[in-house]
Protein backbone atom coordinates (compact mmCIF):
# COMPACT_ATOMS: atom_id res chain seq x y z
CA UNK A 1 0.00 0.00 0.00
CA UNK A 2 3.21 2.56 1.03
CA UNK A 3 4.41 1.73 -2.57
CA UNK A 4 1.51 3.96 -4.16
CA UNK A 5 2.29 6.72 -2.31
CA UNK A 6 5.95 6.92 -3.04
CA UNK A 7 5.80 9.73 -5.77
CA UNK A 8 4.75 13.24 -5.16
CA UNK A 9 2.39 12.71 -8.25
CA UNK A 10 0.07 10.18 -5.78
CA UNK A 11 -0.50 12.43 -3.52
CA UNK A 12 -1.24 15.50 -5.98
CA UNK A 13 -4.16 12.84 -7.43
CA UNK A 14 -5.06 12.13 -3.52
CA UNK A 15 -5.93 15.80 -3.09
CA UNK A 16 -7.56 16.19 -6.68
CA UNK A 17 -9.43 13.11 -6.31
CA UNK A 18 -10.61 13.91 -3.13
CA UNK A 19 -11.78 17.30 -3.86
CA UNK A 20 -13.47 16.23 -6.48
CA UNK A 21 -15.47 13.42 -4.56
CA UNK A 22 -16.75 15.82 -2.11
CA UNK A 23 -17.91 18.21 -4.48
CA UNK A 24 -19.52 15.14 -6.68
CA UNK A 25 -20.94 14.65 -3.45
CA UNK A 26 -22.76 17.85 -3.16
CA UNK A 27 -26.08 17.36 -4.70
CA UNK A 28 -26.11 14.15 -2.58
CA UNK A 29 -25.96 16.04 1.08
CA UNK A 30 -28.89 18.41 -0.11
CA UNK A 31 -30.73 15.38 -0.74
CA UNK A 32 -29.89 13.95 2.40
CA UNK A 33 -31.33 17.38 4.24
CA UNK A 34 -34.19 17.43 2.14
CA UNK A 35 -35.13 13.79 3.37
CA UNK A 36 -34.07 14.27 6.90
CA UNK A 37 -35.94 17.40 7.37
CA UNK A 38 -39.18 15.30 7.26
CA UNK A 39 -37.94 13.19 10.47
CA UNK A 40 -38.10 13.92 14.10
CA UNK A 41 -35.47 15.99 15.05
CA UNK A 42 -33.72 13.12 17.33
CA UNK A 43 -33.52 10.57 14.61
CA UNK A 44 -32.04 13.47 11.80
CA UNK A 45 -28.48 12.85 13.12
CA UNK A 46 -28.75 9.10 12.80
CA UNK A 47 -30.04 9.67 9.27
CA UNK A 48 -27.35 11.55 8.37
CA UNK A 49 -24.78 9.16 9.74
CA UNK A 50 -26.64 6.11 8.12
CA UNK A 51 -27.13 7.58 4.76
CA UNK A 52 -23.46 9.04 4.16
CA UNK A 53 -22.09 5.62 6.33
CA UNK A 54 -24.54 3.78 3.50
CA UNK A 55 -22.96 6.28 0.82
CA UNK A 56 -19.44 5.18 1.65
CA UNK A 57 -20.09 1.87 1.89
CA UNK A 58 -21.88 2.16 -1.99
CA UNK A 59 -18.93 3.57 -2.77
CA UNK A 60 -16.38 1.78 -2.35
CA UNK A 61 -18.65 -1.54 -3.52
CA UNK A 62 -19.17 0.10 -6.99
CA UNK A 63 -15.33 0.63 -6.66
CA UNK A 64 -14.44 -2.69 -6.43
CA UNK A 65 -17.14 -4.23 -8.73
CA UNK A 66 -15.94 -1.15 -11.55
CA UNK A 67 -15.43 -4.45 -14.28
CA UNK A 68 -18.91 -5.04 -13.51
CA UNK A 69 -20.18 -1.60 -13.83
CA UNK A 70 -18.01 -1.23 -16.91
CA UNK A 71 -19.88 -4.14 -18.41
CA UNK A 72 -22.98 -1.90 -17.90
CA UNK A 73 -21.96 -0.20 -21.44
CA UNK A 74 -23.36 -3.35 -23.46
CA UNK A 75 -26.20 -1.78 -25.57
CA UNK A 76 -29.51 -4.05 -24.19
CA UNK A 77 -32.07 -2.20 -26.52
CA UNK A 78 -33.05 0.72 -28.62
CA UNK A 79 -35.10 3.34 -26.78
CA UNK A 80 -35.87 6.85 -29.05
CA UNK A 81 -32.98 5.82 -31.67
CA UNK A 82 -30.63 5.65 -28.64
CA UNK A 83 -29.22 2.40 -27.71
CA UNK A 84 -29.58 2.01 -24.19
CA UNK A 85 -27.10 0.02 -21.84
CA UNK A 86 -27.72 -0.87 -17.98
CA UNK A 87 -25.54 1.97 -16.88
CA UNK A 88 -27.94 4.31 -18.98
CA UNK A 89 -31.79 2.83 -17.89
CA UNK A 90 -29.95 3.61 -14.00
CA UNK A 91 -28.94 6.63 -15.09
CA UNK A 92 -32.66 7.47 -16.53
CA UNK A 93 -34.49 5.76 -13.63
CA UNK A 94 -32.27 8.41 -10.99
CA UNK A 95 -33.46 11.04 -13.51
CA UNK A 96 -36.78 10.89 -13.55
CA UNK A 97 -36.75 9.96 -9.98
CA UNK A 98 -34.92 12.85 -8.75
CA UNK A 99 -36.97 15.62 -11.01
CA UNK A 100 -40.13 13.77 -9.54
CA UNK A 101 -39.33 14.10 -5.92
CA UNK A 102 -37.48 17.70 -6.02
CA UNK A 103 -41.00 18.90 -8.59
CA UNK A 104 -43.30 17.20 -5.49
CA UNK A 105 -41.28 18.83 -2.44
CA UNK A 106 -41.40 22.39 -4.57
CA UNK A 107 -45.49 21.91 -4.62
CA UNK A 108 -45.50 20.79 -1.10
CA UNK A 109 -43.95 23.62 -0.17
CA UNK A 110 -44.98 26.63 -2.34
CA UNK A 111 -48.83 25.53 -3.10
CA UNK A 112 -49.81 23.52 -0.22
CA UNK A 113 -50.98 25.53 3.39
CA UNK A 114 -48.38 25.98 5.18
CA UNK A 115 -48.19 23.29 8.47
CA UNK A 116 -46.35 23.47 11.93
CA UNK A 117 -42.98 21.71 11.40
CA UNK A 118 -43.70 19.81 14.11
CA UNK A 119 -46.54 18.50 12.66
CA UNK A 120 -44.51 17.81 9.12
CA UNK A 121 -41.78 15.75 10.82
CA UNK A 122 -42.17 12.01 11.81
CA UNK A 123 -44.41 11.44 8.30
CA UNK A 124 -41.43 9.46 6.92
CA UNK A 125 -40.00 6.66 8.60
CA UNK A 126 -35.70 6.42 9.13
CA UNK A 127 -35.91 3.26 7.52
CA UNK A 128 -37.79 4.43 4.41
CA UNK A 129 -35.73 7.55 4.26
CA UNK A 130 -32.17 5.36 4.85
CA UNK A 131 -33.57 3.05 1.95
CA UNK A 132 -34.29 5.88 -0.30
CA UNK A 133 -30.75 7.82 0.33
CA UNK A 134 -28.73 4.54 -0.53
CA UNK A 135 -30.44 3.73 -3.56
CA UNK A 136 -30.11 7.35 -5.16
CA UNK A 137 -26.39 7.03 -3.79
CA UNK A 138 -25.87 4.51 -6.37
CA UNK A 139 -27.19 7.05 -9.23
CA UNK A 140 -24.72 9.63 -7.37
CA UNK A 141 -21.93 7.53 -7.18
CA UNK A 142 -21.35 5.80 -10.74
CA UNK A 143 -20.39 9.13 -12.14
CA UNK A 144 -17.84 9.70 -9.06
CA UNK A 145 -16.62 5.83 -9.04
CA UNK A 146 -15.87 6.32 -13.39
CA UNK A 147 -14.50 9.78 -12.42
CA UNK A 148 -12.11 8.09 -9.83
CA UNK A 149 -11.16 4.70 -11.76
CA UNK A 150 -9.88 7.11 -15.04
CA UNK A 151 -8.03 9.36 -13.05
CA UNK A 152 -6.20 6.94 -11.04
CA UNK A 153 -4.91 4.06 -11.37
CA UNK A 154 -3.93 2.31 -7.57
CA UNK A 155 -6.95 1.82 -5.76
CA UNK A 156 -5.09 2.15 -2.35
CA UNK A 157 -5.87 6.07 -3.71
CA UNK A 158 -9.24 5.49 -4.41
CA UNK A 159 -10.32 4.10 -2.04
CA UNK A 160 -8.66 6.81 0.72
CA UNK A 161 -9.71 9.28 -1.38
CA UNK A 162 -13.66 8.25 -1.15
CA UNK A 163 -13.12 7.36 2.69
CA UNK A 164 -11.76 11.11 3.60
CA UNK A 165 -14.19 12.42 1.40
CA UNK A 166 -17.21 11.15 3.25
CA UNK A 167 -16.01 11.35 6.90
CA UNK A 168 -15.83 15.35 5.12
CA UNK A 169 -19.47 15.50 3.57
CA UNK A 170 -20.34 13.72 7.48
CA UNK A 171 -18.76 16.67 9.68
CA UNK A 172 -20.76 19.16 7.38
CA UNK A 173 -23.30 17.76 6.41
CA UNK A 174 -25.90 18.34 9.20
CA UNK A 175 -24.81 22.01 9.56
CA UNK A 176 -25.63 21.99 5.38
CA UNK A 177 -28.75 20.57 5.88
CA UNK A 178 -30.15 22.72 9.05
CA UNK A 179 -29.00 25.79 7.20
CA UNK A 180 -31.14 24.72 4.14
CA UNK A 181 -33.80 23.68 5.98
CA UNK A 182 -33.78 27.44 8.08
CA UNK A 183 -34.11 28.95 5.00
CA UNK A 184 -37.20 28.35 2.97
CA UNK A 185 -35.61 30.14 0.00
CA UNK A 186 -32.53 28.38 -0.09
CA UNK A 187 -34.47 25.21 0.42
CA UNK A 188 -36.22 25.74 -2.99
CA UNK A 189 -33.57 26.48 -4.15
CA UNK A 190 -31.30 23.27 -3.26
CA UNK A 191 -34.78 21.59 -4.75
CA UNK A 192 -34.12 23.29 -8.01
CA UNK A 193 -30.30 22.25 -7.73
CA UNK A 194 -31.75 18.73 -7.61
CA UNK A 195 -34.08 19.38 -10.49
CA UNK A 196 -31.42 20.30 -12.67
CA UNK A 197 -28.86 17.14 -11.57
CA UNK A 198 -32.56 15.20 -12.43
CA UNK A 199 -32.06 16.60 -16.13
CA UNK A 200 -28.60 16.24 -16.33
CA UNK A 201 -28.53 12.18 -15.51
CA UNK A 202 -31.97 12.19 -17.76
CA UNK A 203 -30.04 13.49 -20.57
CA UNK A 204 -26.86 11.63 -20.30
CA UNK A 205 -29.23 8.52 -20.26
CA UNK A 206 -29.36 9.82 -23.75
CA UNK A 207 -25.84 10.19 -24.75
CA UNK A 208 -26.53 14.25 -24.20
CA UNK A 209 -23.41 15.05 -22.28
CA UNK A 210 -24.03 18.25 -20.09
CA UNK A 211 -20.68 19.08 -18.15
CA UNK A 212 -21.73 19.28 -14.25
CA UNK A 213 -19.38 22.66 -14.33
CA UNK A 214 -22.11 24.35 -15.65
CA UNK A 215 -24.87 23.05 -13.62
CA UNK A 216 -22.40 24.07 -10.06
CA UNK A 217 -21.69 27.53 -11.75
CA UNK A 218 -25.36 28.16 -12.38
CA UNK A 219 -26.39 27.44 -8.83
CA UNK A 220 -23.53 28.91 -7.40
CA UNK A 221 -24.39 32.15 -8.86
CA UNK A 222 -27.71 31.41 -7.73
CA UNK A 223 -26.57 30.85 -4.58
CA UNK A 224 -24.60 34.14 -4.28
CA UNK A 225 -27.68 36.43 -5.26
CA UNK A 226 -30.10 34.22 -2.62
CA UNK A 227 -27.23 35.47 0.32
CA UNK A 228 -27.24 38.94 -1.18
CA UNK A 229 -31.14 38.86 -0.88
CA UNK A 230 -31.07 37.06 2.91
CA UNK A 231 -28.81 39.91 4.03
CA UNK A 232 -30.98 42.63 2.60
CA UNK A 233 -34.13 40.90 3.78
CA UNK A 234 -31.89 41.14 7.52
CA UNK A 235 -31.43 44.88 6.78
CA UNK A 236 -34.84 44.98 6.66
CA UNK A 237 -36.08 43.76 9.87
CA UNK A 238 -33.69 45.48 11.82
CA UNK A 239 -34.44 49.04 10.02
CA UNK A 240 -38.26 48.57 9.92
CA UNK A 241 -38.55 49.23 13.60
CA UNK A 242 -36.07 52.46 13.49
CA UNK A 243 -38.72 53.38 10.76
CA UNK A 244 -41.73 52.53 13.23
CA UNK A 245 -40.39 54.72 16.06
Amino acid sequence: MLEAFSSPDAWVALLTLTSLEIVLGIDNIVFIAILAAKLPEHQQRLAYNLGLGGALITRLGLLFAIAWIMRLETPLFTLLDNPMTGRELILLGGGIFLIGKSAHEIYEKVELPEEDPKDVRGRSSLVGTVVQIMLLDIIFSLDSVITAVGMVDAIEIMVIAIIVAVGVMLVFAKRIGDFVNRHPSMKILALSFLTLIGVLLTAEAFDQHISKGYIYAAMGFSLAVEVLNMRLRGKGKKASPTQEA
